[in-house]
C-alpha cells in the first residue's frame, strides 16, 4: 500500500510560510516517507468507505489541533468568512488567537482512496492520498466540522465528497465544536 500527500493537503499541512498550527519539524517528503514505512498505531474507519484514518504517535512538536472553549478563553475567539481554495465559496470559521495548546500525542492522517480522489478531480499515483491530518491527545478522530459535512453533502462541484449528511454524526460534531475551537498563532 502506498500513501502520498495530495496537493490540497500539502498546502494546508506544509504551507510555504510555516505556521505554529501546522505540522512542525518535518518536511512533506519525510512525513510521506514515515507514513509509508511505519505501521500505524491504529486504523480507524472514516465517514465513508473511501476514507480511513491512520493513527501515528507524534514524532514532531506539532501541537493539538483544537482547544477547549472556557469562560477564561472565550474572549480570544475570532471569526471570519474564508475559503480553503480559490475555487470554493467562503464559509464562516472561528479560531482562537493568543493560546498555545499542548504538543499532540498523535498525528492522525485522513486518507482518501485513489478512486475517490479521481472522482473529485484530484488523481494520484498511489493507493491512498492524504487529504488532511488531525493532531490529537487521544488516538481517536476529532469530529468533522459541521461546515465540512455540509460541503461534502453539496458534492464535488462545491469542494465536497458527495457524501450525504449523517444527522447523528452532525449532532455529535456540533456538540464537539460548540465546546472546542481551532487556533492560530
Amino acid at each position: 500500500m502506498r500513501i502520498v500527500l495530495t496537493p490540497f493537503a500539502r498546502t494546508r499541512l506544509f504551507p510555504r510560510e510555516p505556521r505554529g498550527n501546522t505540522v512542525r519539524d518535518c518536511t512533506p517528503e519525510a512525513f510521506e516517507r514515515r507514513l509509508n514505512e511505519e505501521p500505524p498505531f491504529a486504523v480507524l474507519a472514516g465517514y465513508a468507505p473511501f476514507c480511513r484514518l491512520h493513527v501515528h504517535r507524534n514524532w514532531t512538536t506539532t501541537r493539538c489541533l483544537t482547544v477547549p472553549v472556557t469562560d477564561d478563553n472565550r474572549h480570544l475567539l475570532r471569526s471570519a468568512y474564508e475559503a480553503r481554495t480559490r475555487e470554493e465559496l467562503p464559509v464562516l470559521v472561528r479560531w482562537f488567537e493568543g493560546v498555545e495548546p499542548p504538543v499532540a500525542n498523535y498525528l492522525v492522517p485522513i486518507l482518501y482512496s485513489r478512486a475517490q480522489l479521481a472522482k473529485e478531480g484530484a488523481p494520484i499515483d498511489a493507493d491512498w492520498g492524504i487529504v488532511g491530518c488531525l493532531y490529537t491527545m487521544e488516538p481517536e478522530e476529532i469530529p468533522m466540522a459541521p461546515i465540512t459535512m455540509m460541503r461534502n453533502a453539496l458534492g464535488v462541484g462545491e469542494g465536497g465528497s458527495g457524501v450525504a449528511i449523517d444527522r447523528e454524526a452532525y449532532r455529535r460534531a456540533v456538540e464537539f465544536w460548540e465546546n472546542n475551537s481551532n487556533w492560530r498563532p
